[in-house]
């Protein structure tokens, strides 16, 4: 943060902003919901702006290979609405709430072509960067450190080794943790883990002054109090909503 109370990534934040990075499958989500209740502050799912984005598209009937030509206007056509609250983050489609419909196998499937297209990174990084003016935050995602709060006070990048990913993926879907959906699993994680390295709008990437954390061999909890530890002073009267 500059003396003026400025970032580079706009207007001026009310209270510190944690980022957690990581590739798929390495914890980010639900450490960074527990670290934002542990401290008392708003937890920001930027991967569920990206699917509530291709829900709304699903929705409405946008054939997915029209997807790449997308503009700011068509996005905005959709009413993809994000809401602060005292506890993170609304979104609505055309004013109807949006929860389990993100997680459903036909958004999983299409979500990560939508990540690529540069108008959908553009109307994400306005919301995601408003988001923080509505007070102190814990934002998640792949490039939330390297691109969307390049001034974060405290910035985290979570690591695992793939075949625990793959186990944690599969537990995730409620299915068996044999060897052979092991493999095919981290098989699909290595791709996926590629096309978002690889992408030419906002690429996984690690900022330069990111802590990584292997979360390998730690539980939740684990993970969670080492990077409130790293948070504390961080958090204090400016920080609260």
């Amino acid at each position: 943060m500059t003396s003026s109370g400025r970032t580079r990534e706009g207007p001026s934040r009310r209270g510190p902003v944690i980022t957690v990075d990581g590739p798929a499958a390495s914890g980010k989500s639900s450490t960074a919901r527990e670290v934002a209740r542990r401290l008392g502050i708003r937890h920001l799912d930027s991967g569920a702006l990206y699917r509530a984005l291709t829900y709304a598209l699903l929705d409405e009937g946008v054939p997915q290979e029209e997807w790449v030509e997308l503009e700011a206007d068509d996005l905005e056509s959709l009413q993809v609405q994000v809401e602060p609250t005292e506890e993170g983050i609304r979104i609505r489609h055309r004013d109807r709430p949006l929860d389990s419909e993100l997680r459903t196998a036909r958004v999983t499937a299409r979500v990560s072509s939508l990540a690529s297209v540069s108008a959908v990174r553009s109307w994400l990084l306005r919301r995601q960067r408003e988001a923080a003016r509505h007070g102190a935050l814990v934002a998640e995602g792949r490039d939330m450190g390297s691109v969307v709060f390049p001034d974060a006070d405290l910035k985290i990048f979570l690591v695992a080794d793939l075949e625990e990913r793959a186990r944690r993926r599969l537990r995730e879907r409620g299915e068996e943790e044999g060897p052979d959906a092991v493999r095919d699993e981290a098989l699909r994680l290595a791709r996926r883990d590629r096309d978002d390295e690889t992408r030419s709008v906002a690429p996984l990437r690690k900022a330069e002054d990111a802590v990584e954390v292997d979360t390998t061999g730690l539980t939740l909890d684990e993970q969670v109090d080492r990077i409130v530890a790293m948070a504390r002073g961080l958090t204090g009267s400016d920080a609260q909503i």
